[in-house]
């Protein structure tokens, strides 16, 4: 009797991130594999899914304007529990530091079944920051049976706390997977509306700086220092900043207020997956306060500037692809122009080694799977 494996994801980051694990874990004959969707995020969970070409098996829908973590915490635990008791899966698949992922591995906790916990072993040590991802983080790490760790510092933290090196495998990213997939797929001329309307917007003669930012600890004063800074960099007529802008209200208020004005900053609405990597492909500079766009971006040469204070992803910058600028308006100016106008400090980030993977983590995860369920 074939063992069952049911894949628990609920954003964006997530679904890309799970996409292309889904489709190696389905080339395999042994387990009957279904998809559980929380829905966490909507749109933006939905875009991604059509592209990965995955329809979920459940769909929980949880999505609400406005709810607290609190709200969305225990209404994802309520519909999760059902889905536990109806399949009965002998595996949960969860991944990185969602309230998806460590509400669906406890779950599953209380439920008596084993957790496989993607991409873990990334750490702050610092409970706020990022809030409430590195919480939600420490918790499903404490919770997993099985640890898919993209590095060997990953793997240590995981080792510190306590678990078996036994259940422990570094596997590098499987964002590196589903980007190196997608790259394929937009060197093979697959384009789409939201591509072709942005090829008619932005100056390929032009050095294109590619900014995003969602952090809840940046909400407030951070956000308008970041405005700030991009108006800044603005001057320099030899830009163009193309920034898609968080739904969340406190993105959008002051995004919205204080850049629409500004010739060479293009506001767009979020962007589907293939959109955002073939930006990333055009762009000179990245500057985000994402952790998977961290992972991402040396894999295509891009320099990144991190606008958070601490990372979880500490490999990248001791590589030299990304530097920490907080929401510092001085720092971000300083490190934008430095980027810009030194072509040697841009060669050096730019040809850095990726630390995050080969492109084979997903195999490996099945490896890991094959040996151990």
């Amino acid at each position: 009797m074939s063992k069952k494996i049911l894949i628990c994801f609920g954003t964006r980051p997530e679904a890309i991130k799970m996409g292309s694990l889904v489709h190696e874990l389905k080339k395999e004959k042994a387990y009957n594999v279904k998809i559980c969707a929380t829905a966490q995020h909507r749109e933006m969970l939905d875009q991604v899914l059509s592209f990965f070409e995955i329809v979920p098996d459940f769909d929980l829908d949880i999505m609400k304007a406005n709810q607290s973590l609190n709200e969305l915490s225990s209404r994802i635990f309520i519909k999760i529990d059902a889905i536990l008791l109806d399949f009965e899966p002998d595996l949960v698949l969860v991944h990185g530091d969602t309230t998806t992922s460590s509400v669906c591995a406890w779950a599953a906790f209380h439920r008596g079944i084993k957790v496989g916990h993607v991409e873990a072993g990334l750490r702050t040590f610092n409970k706020h920051s990022p809030f409430p991802e590195e919480i939600n983080r420490q918790i499903t790490g404490r919770i997993a049976d099985y640890h898919f760790a993209p590095t060997d510092i990953s793997r240590n933290n995981l080792l510190q706390e306590k678990n078996s090196s036994e259940n422990i495998a570094v596997t590098g990213n499987t964002v590196i997977d589903s980007l190196l997939w997608t790259v394929n797929k937009l060197n093979n001329n697959f384009t789409n509306e939201s591509i072709l309307n942005l090829t008619s917007k932005i100056n390929p003669d032009k050095k294109i700086i590619l900014v995003t930012g969602h952090r809840r600890e940046n909400f407030g004063q951070g956000f308008l220092n970041i405005c700030k800074s991009l108006i800044s960099i603005s001057e320099n007529t030899d830009v163009e900043i193309v920034f898609p802008v968080h739904l969340n209200p406190n993105v959008q208020k002051p995004v919205t207020e204080l850049l629409s004005d500004y010739d060479n900053i293009h506001l767009v609405a979020p962007m589907d997956y293939p959109t955002f990597v073939w930006i990333m492909m055009k762009s000179y500079l990245i500057i985000t306060d994402s952790g998977g766009v961290q992972e991402e971006a040396p894999s295509l040469g891009k320099p990144v500037l991190v606008m958070r204070d601490t990372t979880e992803r500490p490999e990248a910058v001791d590589a030299g692809t990304v530097k920490l600028v907080g929401t510092d308006f001085e720092k971000i100016t300083s490190e934008a122009f430095s980027l810009l106008n030194n072509s040697k400090l841009y060669e050096k980030m730019s040809k850095a080694h990726n630390p995050y993977g080969d492109g084979k983590a997903n195999k490996r995860i099945v490896n890991f799977i094959n040996k151990n369920l």
